[in-house]
């Protein structure tokens, strides 16, 4: 075989790896609502333990995001993807066992640090391995994690209804898993040339821009995090089954999913992705808007707007962090304090809606919450125009990393 056949080769199996990645990120958290009776009434977790379930994996994914960049300099991008992909498999399998709330609390937290640790690496690898190419591959990425959630939705229950054990509606997700795990290490080369400085995290940290993506990132997922842990529980309370509300979060993150994969190509490449971004907060609105007024007039239309609003904002959100800097590395750890600020405040909603629902009785003020947070992040995105974007990390962090402008 030539040396292009085997490059060629090697980039589908890399692509391969990249799609199979993102399918494990979310179904251990979309699994949860659709059984979620099942699992309180076992485990003794009332509403806002429930919502452990969804705020501590999301706690998780904010914390370790910010040890990206270091994770890539000591370890390596490869072992450390090889080694969270395992986490997540034991992880997974240990759900066979729980038999208390705060036992499946613990596997969530592992579930979580299994997932930060790959988010905090991935985008960096993306840029590296397909530099002419990092909307498309980010958008496949994308659309692969939000696919996921769409499978756990949807299996979840069903799994869990075919042997009778919400337990096996969980720990199913280590297949996949251990299959990712075995084909990262096929086609995931041992990071090489210059390592990434550390010192890239608190330079990057000292530029305002760095929090407003943040910000942005973690409000818009917030919402995510929100419709996961309680879309279901919602529809549960107008009468729908376990099943059928999981077929409308499958619904909801199939739309994601296609959204992802399809508006990073409509938004080209260099080019300003805002009128896309708005277009996505805009579709947002619409379906909270609908789940307080008119929830069950027309659900699948909503959740379509609503998962094409959340997966589309998503896969732009992180294209637009990368597009901030030329170098992968740098990129790449841009990429990681935005998820890690960002899935930190990701984290609260579903617990503070948890407690307007305690409060009022119902969950239309967190979709009202959620109204409000598109509001800001609509106005927040004004200021990401591309000519911004070496105004905003000039000089310190424009020259490759590991140089001595990087490190000053």
């Amino acid at each position: 075989m030539s040396r292009a056949a085997t490059k060629t080769a090697g980039n589908a199996l890399l692509l391969a790896a990249v799609a199979l990645v993102g399918l494990n990120l979310r179904p251990f958290i979309t699994g949860i609502g659709p059984l979620a009776a099942d699992i309180g009434t076992q485990t003794g977790l009332a509403l806002q333990g429930m919502a452990l379930l969804t705020l501590v994996p999301m706690l998780l994914m904010g914390v370790f995001a910010f040890a990206g960049p270091a994770l890539q300099a000591k370890v390596g991008a490869r072992r450390s993807i090889v080694a969270a992909l395992a986490v997540l498999s034991l992880a997974s399998i240990l759900r066979l066992f729980v038999t208390t709330g705060w036992q499946m609390v613990g596997t969530a937290a592992l579930l979580g640090l299994g997932a930060a640790i790959v988010q905090a690496v991935f985008p960096g690898v993306i840029k590296q391995h397909f530099p002419r190419h990092v909307g498309v591959v980010t958008g496949l990425y994308s659309a692969m994690l939000m696919g996921g959630g769409a499978l756990g939705a949807q299996a979840a229950p069903l799994i869990a209804a075919a042997a009778g054990d919400w337990h096996i509606g969980l720990a199913w997700m280590a297949l996949p898993a251990l299959l990712a795990l075995w084909l990262v290490a096929r086609s995931l080369p041992e990071q090489t040339g210059q390592r990434a400085r550390t010192s890239i995290t608190t330079l990057l940290l000292r530029r305002p821009r760095t929090w407003l993506l943040m910000a942005c990132f973690g409000l818009v997922n917030g919402g995510y995090s929100t419709v996961v842990a309680w879309l279901a529980p919602y529809y549960q309370d107008l009468g729908w089954t376990a099943a059928t509300s999981g077929s409308l979060l499958a619904v909801m993150a199939v739309c994601q999913a296609a959204a992802a994969l399809l508006l990073p190509v409509l938004a080209g490449n260099g080019t300003d992705r805002r009128p896309w971004l708005w277009l996505t907060l805009a579709m947002q609105a619409a379906g909270f808007l609908a789940l307080v007024l008119r929830p069950e007039a027309a659900p699948l239309l909503w959740m379509a707007l609503l998962g094409a609003g959340l997966g589309g904002c998503f896969a732009l959100s992180m294209i637009v962090a990368l597009d901030h800097l030329p170098d992968p590395a740098q990129a790449g750890a841009l990429s990681a304090l935005m998820q890690g600020g960002g899935f930190l405040i990701a984290a609260l909603p579903p617990w503070i809606v948890a407690v307007l629902h305690d409060l009022t009785g119902s969950f239309i003020a967190g979709w009202l919450l959620h109204l409000g947070c598109v509001a800001v992040v609509t106005a927040l995105y004004w200021r990401v125009s591309p000519k911004s974007y070496g105004a905003a990390f000039n000089p310190a962090v424009l020259a490759p990393a590991g140089t001595a402008a990087a490190a000053t």
